[in-house]
Parts: structure tokens; sequence; C-alpha cells
């Protein structure tokens, strides 16, 4: 054990005894299952940084109560290893020892719901993520979930344009101002535009309309609509940066959106290896028509990627979303392939320990 390690390790039991908290400690190298038995039923989570980057990668889930200590300030490493566990606080020791002391003699704050999040991205422009996500929404708030669709792309058109909602009043990304990287779920849903259980938070419409949006904002927002049980669909830009790169590490399952087209089936190549090295739980979904007669299960086995569905072309679907937003209809292959990604999704087993 390295004297860092060492000299931290006796810091956290130091400020432990001060807090009248029993610490149980574990090595995350050795004993994985013994390990995730403790994760699940520990009401608080003690973790250096090789230990939250060894539960990351052996796929522990996402949990409140997460706290990571380090014996100096926190790099760009550990910050993004954090967000990518979930990690509720960064505590710098002995420096915080103050608020460490804080943090365990507090109950940690459980998850009060069965949330998840859902990241939809094209495979190109034009693909169809952004109406995917939307009917997404839709369908989940008539299905009685509560529902975050959220606009992750800096240069998306608006998720409340193509809803309609344009003129709903609420907050929108230019306004929204997250505190120390911590949102509540049930304040940001009495705040947003909301009907029928479905709340958008889409970008602006001035000048600099996606003020606001950043990797800590959105992973915020993600994490407070889990923790509140709300379904979140997020409409993610196929191009790299540091919003989709949070956005992909944050999400349940990712749905990559494609026309029947060859093109487009080379564009996917590209954006599914950058998505997969971030997430392992993708998923096609595949629209028609079908020019060349490619089938969906055809591209899938060329992606190397689990079909979730396929969906025909919808009649009239561009001039509805002129004239007064997307509306589903009963016999809507829309709704019925996001209805399809819904039920796929509701299988899903707790944390993130599933590919679709």
């Amino acid at each position: 054990m390295s004297i860092e390690l060492r000299s931290l390790r006796e810091d956290v039991y130091r400020i432990a005894a001060a807090a009248d908290c029993v610490v149980e400690e574990q090595n995350l190298l050795v004993g994985i299952e013994s390990t995730r038995s403790m994760w699940d039923r520990a009401e608080t989570i003690l973790v250096d940084f090789a230990s939250a980057e060894t539960a990351l990668s052996t796929g522990f889930s996402r949990r409140a109560g997460v706290i990571l200590v380090t014996a100096s300030t926190p790099t760009l490493a550990d910050w993004r290893t954090a967000t990518a566990l979930g990690v509720e606080h960064v505590i710098s020791l002995p420096s915080e020892e103050d608020a460490l002391v804080r943090l365990l003699g507090e109950p940690a704050s459980l998850p009060t719901g069965d949330g998840g999040v859902i990241a939809v991205v094209g495979a190109r422009g034009g693909a169809g993520a952004s109406t995917l996500a939307a009917a997404l929404g839709l369908c989940g708030g008539r299905a009685g979930r509560r529902v975050l669709l959220v606009e992750g792309d800096r240069y998306g058109s608006g998720l409340d344009l193509l809803l309609g909602w344009e003129t709903v009043p609420g907050l929108r990304w230019t306004d929204v101002v997250v505190e120390g990287g911590r949102v509540s779920g049930d304040a940001l849903h009495g705040a947003l535009p909301s009907r029928d259980g479905l709340s958008v938070l889409a970008l602006g419409r001035f000048e600099n309309r996606s003020a606001g949006l950043s990797a800590v904002a959105v992973t915020s927002v993600l994490d407070a609509g889990r923790t509140a049980g709300d379904l979140v669909v997020c409409d993610v830009s196929r191009h790299p940066s540091d919003v989709s790169d949070a956005v992909y590490a944050a999400a349940d399952l990712v749905v990559l959106v494609l026309p029947a087209e060859l093109r487009a089936v080379t564009s996917a190549e590209a954006v599914a290896e950058h998505v997969a090295d971030r997430n392992a739980n993708v998923g096609l979904v595949v629209r028609g028509p079908a020019p060349g007669g490619l089938r969906a299960d055809d591209i899938a086995a060329a992606l190397d990627l689990p079909l979730l569905t396929s969906m025909r072309a919808e009649p009239g679907l561009a001039e509805r979303l002129e004239r007064g937003g997307l509306v589903l209809g009963r016999r809507s292959p829309l709704a019925a392939a996001a209805n399809s990604v819904l039920d796929t999704f509701a299988q899903k087993p707790g944390g993130r320990r599933w590919a679709a």
C-alpha cells in the first residue's frame, strides 16, 4: 500500500470515528461478488479513485450515497470517473474533512423510484433521432410514467418546437442554473413546460440558446430524473462533445437511429464505435423506407448491434410537424416503434448490468 493511500485510509477511519460511523472495509480488487453485496446494502459508500474505476469497469450499479475520497485536489480523471459512476460528492482529504464528517453524520438519500435514462442519437443528420426521442416521451407519458425529455444537442432545433410546445410557459436551458452539480427532479417538473406527465427541457430561443447546457448540468439533470423515478429521454448530438459523452456515460440504454440506407449504415459504424466505447448498452432502431431493399436484420448484423425495432415510414409526418407539432395516432408506426423500445427498456434489471 502506497504512503498516500495509507494516509488516506487513516484519514477516513479518523473522520468516521469523529462522525460516530462504523466503517467496513472491502478491497474491490478482490472478492467482487461479496463487494457487490456490500455495495447494494451499505448506507454510504466511500471509494478512492482506483476503487471507483474498478466498480465502474465491473458494472456496479449507480446508487445514492457514494462518495469519492482523494488525497489531493481532484483531477479531471477523478471527476470523469465520479460522473460515470454517479458519485454524489468528491472530497479531498484532509482539507475537506469537515465536509466528510457532515456527510457521514447524515442519513443517505436513497432513490425513491425506479427511474432510467434512454439516450437517442442519430447515425446521420435527419435520421429521426429527435422525433423518436419525442415519441418516446409522449408514449411514456401515455403509459402513466412521469417522463423528463431533455435536449442534449447544443445545435438542436428545439424539442418544444417539435412537439408544438414553443408557447407553453416554463424554463429552457438558458434559464436553468445547476448549483453545485445538484438539482431536484421534482423542482424541474414544476418549472418546465409540462403536459400529461411529460416535461421538456429544451434549448432557448435567444442568441446564446444553449447557455446552461453543459456536461455537469446535463449529468445532474439526468441523475435527478432517475433518482426521482422518472423515465428520462435525452436527444443527443451524433458529434462527439463533452455533453454527448456525459449523456452516454449516464444512460442505461443508448438508442442509435438510422434510415435503411447504405450511406447511413456507413455513418452508423463511426457513431456506434464512439458510443460503444462509453456505454455497452447500445441498440438499433432502423427506419424505413429502404430504397435499396436493405433489411433491418442485415443492418444490425453488419453493425454487430442488437435490433430494438424497425419501423415503416409514417405518411404525413413532416406536414404534421410543420403545422402543429408531433401528434401520434393509434396506428402510428412511430408510436409502435417507441412503444417497442419502451417495452424492451422496461425489462432491464436493476443497475446498468444489461445489454439491449
